[in-house]
């Protein structure tokens, strides 16, 4: 199980280095993905994205930057942004504050950005304090769980239309086990946003 919703502690952090929505009055959605680039789901993903002329944020393991680098270079070419997401996509509940600091450093070398997302939305306090001076911490308006085993393609679908709002980060995978659902998803979420006057941009 999972909630769609960020979990209410994150309300405790500085808004200023922690980032769960865009403020905007506009009808603008953050499309995000996590856990690639991978051949398998990243260049399916960004077909879609370019026939829809959507713009998207990709947050990389660095490890999957350094064993598909022409993957990693067509995120960029294609317009789109991209985050830090470790280079070992670890688990911050479980990796001590000094090794995940270097992790996350390591994966800067390959990803040259300042916005970090933690795998699986986890971190210390400590981490935190470790990075926040250095990276704006961006988690989530709206998980439309495509890492689920237990959720349908349809119900990440509904999900993510039921969910979204201006301003509005959605967090999508471009994994393995994401791919069905994923591919399913966000064709049609782009197509029902677009028609409902919603446009995508990056972070």
């Amino acid at each position: 199980m999972f909630a769609v919703k960020p979990p209410f502690i994150f309300r405790f952090f500085n808004p200023e280095y922690l980032i769960c929505r865009m403020p905007s009055n506009e009808k603008t959605i953050y499309l995000t993905f996590d856990d690639g680039p991978i051949p398998e789901v990243t260049m399916d993903v960004l077909s879609i994205l370019r026939e829809k002329n959507a713009k998207a944020t990709f947050f990389c393991v660095g490890d999957n930057v350094r064993k598909y680098p022409e993957v990693y270079r067509a995120i960029l070419e294609g317009g789109h942004s991209t985050g830090n997401h470790t280079f070992h996509h670890l688990n911050g509940w479980t990796t001590a504050p000094g090794s995940y600091y270097s992790n996350v450093k390591h994966c800067s070398e390959l990803v040259q950005s300042r916005l970090f997302r933690p795998p699986y939305g986890r971190f210390t306090p400590s981490q935190y304090f470790l990075l926040r001076k250095e990276y704006r911490f961006i988690m989530w308006s709206v998980l439309a769980g495509d890492f689920d085993p237990g959720t349908s393609p349809a119900r990440c679908l509904d999900n993510a239309l039921q969910n979204s709002e201006n301003g509005s980060i959605l967090v999508f995978h471009d994994s393995i086990k994401a791919k069905e659902k994923v591919l399913y998803a966000l064709p049609r979420l782009i197509d029902s946003l677009t028609n409902s006057g919603y446009r995508f941009e990056a972070l």
